[in-house]
C-alpha cells in the first residue's frame, strides 16, 4: 500500500485547510474543542452542516447522485483529519452515517426523493430507535410493536440510550410486526417523520460526566405511515444489520485518535512528573504512549482498506467489528493517560467550563477541561453499537467460522 499523497490529494488537502481557515468561526472552534460527547453544541453542529452543505461537503462518503461528494477514500480521511486538527465540531450525523446509505440501499425511488436531500442539507436530523430496556446487544429480542391499521402502523414501545432524541425531527426504529418464527423473523425497519408526534415522548438520561446526549423514547400508540417502512415487511433485521456495519466501521477512527493523542502529549508536555522534569520525559509513561501512538498507526492501516472498499460500494462486513474493537478500546487507553497526566486537576467536576463563551479561570488547566468528561463519556464506546464481547462473536463466526 502506498501511503504517500499524490499531487492530486496534497492539492485537495491545501484546499481542505483554506476552506476551514476561512469559515470555522473561533465559537465554532471552540465548540470543537469542548465536545465531550457524542456530538458537540447541538446549535454549533447545524451551523456547521449547513456551511459544509452550501459547500457541497457535507455527505463526504456519499456517491454525487445522491448529493454526495462522490470523494475517493483518500480525500475522506484527509477531509476528516483536517477537520479534526481544525477543532471542527461534529456534526450530528446519524442520518448521513446511517440512515441515508439504508434509504439509497432498501430505499423507494419515493423515499429517496423525500429524505435523501433533507438529510444532505441538514434540514432534517435522525435519531435511532433501536436498544430498548432488556434489548441492547440483543437486540433481535425487542418487544416495541407496530400493528397495521389502515395505511398505518400503530407502534406501542420504549426506545432507550436513544442518542440526540430531545434534539432529532425525526427516528429511524426496529418494530416487531410479527411474532411468528425466529425472533429476527418479525422486525421491520420504520420511520417515524416527527419526534414531537401525539403520543411519542422523551425523558432525559444524564451520563457520567453529567452530559445530556441520551434518552429513553415512549411510544403510546403512535402512527407512521406503512409507506415509511424501510424494506419489506419483517425483513428489519436484515436492514439492521446492513446499518449497524456503518455504525461501526463507517468512518475512520484514526483522525479523533491522533487528535486525542496530540491532546495526552499536549498535557503530559505541561504537567510535571513525580520527580523532576516534564511527564513527557517519564519513561514509564511515554512507552505507554508510544504504545497506543503504535495502535493507532495499526489501526489505521485496517482503516485505510476498509475505506478503499467503501469507495468501490462494498460493505465493510465483519472487518468493521474488528475496527470497532481497536478503535474504541485504544480511544480508552488514550482517555485512561490523559487523566493520569493531568493527576488531580482532571478530579474537579467543572461542567460550566465547557459551557461556549465560558472565560473564567478555572480549577483545571485550560487544556485539560475536557479530559475526566471524555473519559466518563467513552467508557460507554465498548458498549454502544453491539459490545465489543458481541464484536468478537462476530469475528469468531463470520471470520474464523467458529
Amino acid at each position: 500500500m502506498d501511503l504517500a499523497l499524490s499531487r492530486e490529494d496534497e492539492n485537495f488537502r491545501t484546499e481542505v485547510r483554506h476552506f476551514l481557515d476561512e469559515n470555522l468561526t473561533e465559537d465554532l472552534r471552540e465548540a470543537g474543542r469542548k465536545t465531550a460527547g457524542v456530538f458537540a453544541d447541538y446549535a454549533a453542529g447545524m451551523r456547521w452542516h449547513r456551511i459544509l452543505a452550501r459547500r457541497g461537503w457535507s455527505a463526504p462518503s456519499w456517491p454525487k447522485e445522491y448529493g454526495g461528494t462522490g470523494w475517493s477514500a483518500t480525500q475522506r480521511y484527509i477531509f476528516s483529519r483536517e477537520c479534526i486538527a481544525a477543532d471542527a465540531p461534529r456534526i450530528f450525523s446519524m442520518g448521513l452515517r446511517m440512515v441515508g446509505p439504508v434509504i439509497m440501499k432498501f430505499g423507494t425511488p419515493e423515499q429517496k426523493e423525500k429524505y435523501l436531500p433533507r438529510i444532505v442539507s441538514g434540514d432534517i436530523t435522525f435519531c435511532q430507535g433501536y436498544s430498548e430496556p432488556g434489548s441492547g446487544s440483543d437486540l433481535a429480542s425487542l418487544k416495541t410493536r407496530a400493528e397495521r391499521d389502515g395505511d398505518d402502523y400503530v407502534i406501542n414501545g420504549t426506545k432507550i440510550w436513544t442518542t440526540g432524541a430531545h434534539v432529532a425531527d425525526h427516528m429511524f426504529c426496529l418494530v416487531r410486526t410479527s411474532a411468528e418464527g425466529k425472533p429476527q423473523d418479525g422486525i421491520s425497519f420504520v420511520l417515524i417523520d416527527s419526534m414531537t408526534a401525539p403520543g411519542l415522548s422523551v425523558a432525559p438520561i444524564l451520563t457520567l460526566a453529567g452530559d445530556h446526549e441520551v434518552n429513553q423514547v415512549f411510544l403510546d400508540n403512535v402512527r407512521t405511515p406503512i409507506a415509511n417502512r424501510i424494506g419489506p415487511e419483517n425483513a428489519g433485521w436484515t436492514v439492521a444489520k446492513y446499518l449497524l456495519e456503518f455504525e461501526r466501521g463507517g468512518d475512520a477512527y484514526t483522525p479523533n485518535l491522533y487528535a486525542r493523542l496530540d491532546d495526552v502529549k499536549r498535557i503530559a508536555r505541561e504537567e510535571a512528573a513525580d520527580g523532576t522534569g516534564r511527564l513527557i520525559a517519564e519513561r514509564g509513561f511515554i512507552e505507554r504512549l508510544a504504545e497506543a501512538e503504535m495502535d493507532i498507526q495499526a489501526l489505521e492501516m485496517i482503516e485505510m482498506q476498509v475505506l478503499s472498499d467503501l469507495s468501490r460500494g462494498r460493505n465493510p462486513g465483519a472487518v468493521s467489528s474488528s475496527m470497532k474493537i481497536r478503535g474504541s478500546e485504544t480511544l480508552q487507553k488514550l482517555d485512561h493517560l490523559g487523566v493520569e497526566a493531568l493527576a488531580w486537576y482532571a478530579a474537579p467536576f467543572e461542567p460550566e467550563a465547557r459551557e461556549l463563551g465560558h472565560n473564567e479561570p478555572t480549577v483545571t488547566p485550560e487544556w485539560g477541561v475536557s479530559a475526566m468528561p471524555l473519559y466518563l463519556n467513552n467508557r460507554a464506546s465498548t458498549i454502544y453499537a453491539g459490545s465489543n464481547e458481541i464484536q468478537r462473536n462476530i469475528i469468531a463466526k463470520a471470520v474464523l467460522g467458529l
